[in-house]
């Protein structure tokens, strides 16, 4: 939709205000005293502009537990002023159009510009819908690849195959395919198995639903092959929850890290021992803590203090694991490395 611009209006939209004091909140020795919105940004970087702890944003706003699962939105274009008061400083968002002076021929402007994210969508995206969490039998029943009209063992995008077991009353034709992954065991419980991943290979569109049904592969990461299973694309599931930590404590551990290097960074995607059975939540962020050790003089190891080595915020939940992006890392975070409340 457009609509033209015929007067030039002033105004300021306060959403909410909360003073910054001192021990509670603390704001970046470099804090400007204004952001204006820009496509690109996020909740999370323009709190980083402002606050040592990004992740305390709804602090600000003072947002209720409600409302943090459906935060004020922010648009592009909108002001996030820093004001100093007697007790501290306080943060709110106004909204400003300049006046403009109008020249004969008409302008034009785009409206329904979307809010911002609370994180970089684009980051997590793939991870929405893939991998999976599933139980040691989870794909057993579910539809398989019977493979191809001329028997090839590799498959990819483009090649039409055929499928056993689909179910002719499923109204998407739009299907994932995976194969059964690894084990993620949970390092505090003796190794119990909380769940395997199910490792993602690509996507089909089904042609024709019938006793065997005919698909074209539409997207192949990894090579495709015969008994690989078939799951119902879930589309993409982003909720735009604002950070906030848990209300409950959680002590948890890194137990996978996606992409199977051993050494984690900034950006990259990893699986907690914790889930919805824990009482996380999408939009949780949790601290991550190194275990250390060191030799005395005498020869006997003694562990050192935890020291916290980044944030994570928690992005798709199972209920006995959690995929999390990592947010911030002041050096290398390592698979079990400890995971708890900021």
């Amino acid at each position: 939709m457009r609509k033209s611009i015929i007067t030039a209006i002033v105004f300021v939209s306060l959403l909410s205000v909360l003073s910054v004091k001192a021990g509670n909140i603390e704001l970046r020795s470099d804090a400007p005293n204004h952001h204006v919105v820009v496509p690109g940004d996020t909740l999370w970087g323009i709190a980083a502009k402002f606050l040592k702890d990004p992740w305390r944003w709804t602090q600000i706003w003072g947002l209720n537990r409600e409302q943090i699962k459906n935060p004020h939105k922010i648009y592009p274009g909108e002001i996030v002023i820093l004001e100093k008061t007697q007790d501290g400083h306080r943060l709110r968002i106004s909204k400003e159009i300049a006046t403009v002076k109008l020249s004969p021929k008409i302008r034009s402007e785009k409206t329904g510009i979307s809010a911002i994210p609370s994180i970089p969508a684009a980051a997590i995206e793939p991870f929405l819908s893939q991998p999976i969490v599933v139980d040691k039998n989870g794909l057993e029943n579910a539809p398989y690849v019977l493979g191809s009209s001329d028997n090839r063992v590799a498959l990819s995008t483009g090649d039409t195959i055929y499928i056993k077991n689909l179910p002719e009353s499923q109204g998407s034709s739009i299907w994932q395919i995976f194969r059964p992954g690894k084990a993620l065991k949970d390092p505090d419980a003796d190794g119990q198995i909380l769940g395997y991943e199910a490792t993602y290979l690509g996507d089909v569109k089904v042609k024709v639903f019938d006793n065997i049904s005919t698909a074209t592969i539409t997207r192949a990461i990894l090579e495709i092959r015969k008994g690989d299973r078939l799951v119902a694309s879930p589309g993409i599931l982003f909720n735009n929850y604002a950070p906030h930590a848990p209300e409950l404590p959680i002590k948890g551990r890194i137990v996978s890290v996606y992409g199977g290097v051993t050494e984690i960074g900034k950006g990259a995607i990893v699986t907690l021992n914790k889930g919805a059975n824990d009482g996380l939540e999408m939009g949780h962020v949790l601290a991550v803590y190194r275990r250390s050790q060191a030799r005395t003089l005498e020869g006997q190891n003694i562990t050192l203090p935890d020291e916290r080595t980044g944030l994570v915020f928690i992005f798709r939940i199972f209920d006995t694991l959690s995929y999390a992006l990592v947010m911030q890392s002041t050096q290398s975070i390592q698979i079990l490395d400890a995971v708890r409340i900021p």
